[in-house]
């Protein structure tokens, strides 16, 4: 693979206690939770040694513990540009919650008091894809689940806020990568690697 015809592999962090209530997690730094922690590990055992050429996290506790539990914490560079979103004002609220006073809110639609626009952290994803273009090999990014779907769509050439159109689970892994000279998704979304630790 030439420098320009890598794969970006993306890691969502594991799943953590605001994750599983659906509140929106951005600055605060919420570590895993024992599933997290589970499946982060499953992740380990799905990439077997897997080598990139340069590995990134997030520097919030919940993607270095991931990243760290993957097997890639002693060569991943931290990186700000890979933080969540910064959700400002409904920091920690649940979307249900922010529409008793919001009634139809939309995150990608109408933003937040406070904090980042859609636009601001697209931004942000730019600065990260430009970062991996000069790389000779695969790089792996750890970070979250806003930041990564943004991350997606601005590869694909789309606006940021259609990062709306890509659903991510936790622990989930993803690819980008290229058809001949497109930018692609080669794969998005994978959980295969968590069934065995789905309830029987």
């Amino acid at each position: 693979m030439t420098a320009n015809h890598h794969e970006i592999w993306l890691f969502r962090h594991g799943e953590t206690s605001w994750s599983v209530d659906g509140r929106h997690t951005g600055r605060t730094d919420v570590p895993l939770n024992a599933a997290g922690r589970q499946r982060a590990q499953a992740i380990r055992r799905r990439l077997s040694r897997r080598r990139f050429a340069l590995v990134l996290s997030s520097p919030l506790v919940r993607a270095v513990e991931t990243c760290r539990l993957a097997g890639y914490g002693d060569v991943a560079e931290l990186s700000d540009d890979l933080m969540e979103w910064d959700y400002g004002g409904v920091e920690g609220l649940r979307t249900v919650d922010i529409r008793k006073k919001r009634p139809g809110w939309s995150l990608w639609r109408d933003g937040v008091p406070g904090g980042e626009t859609v636009e601001e952290v697209g931004a942000r994803a730019l600065e990260v894809i430009a970062r991996t273009a000069s790389v000779d090999g695969d790089i792996a990014l750890f970070a979250h689940g806003h930041l990564l779907r943004i991350l997606a769509a601005s590869w694909l050439g789309l606006p940021a806020d259609a990062g709306r159109l890509f659903a991510l689970g936790t622990a989930s892994v993803s690819v980008l990568g290229f058809e001949h000279e497109s930018r692609v998704i080669v794969k998005w979304n994978q959980d295969s690697h968590l069934i065995d630790l789905e309830p029987q």
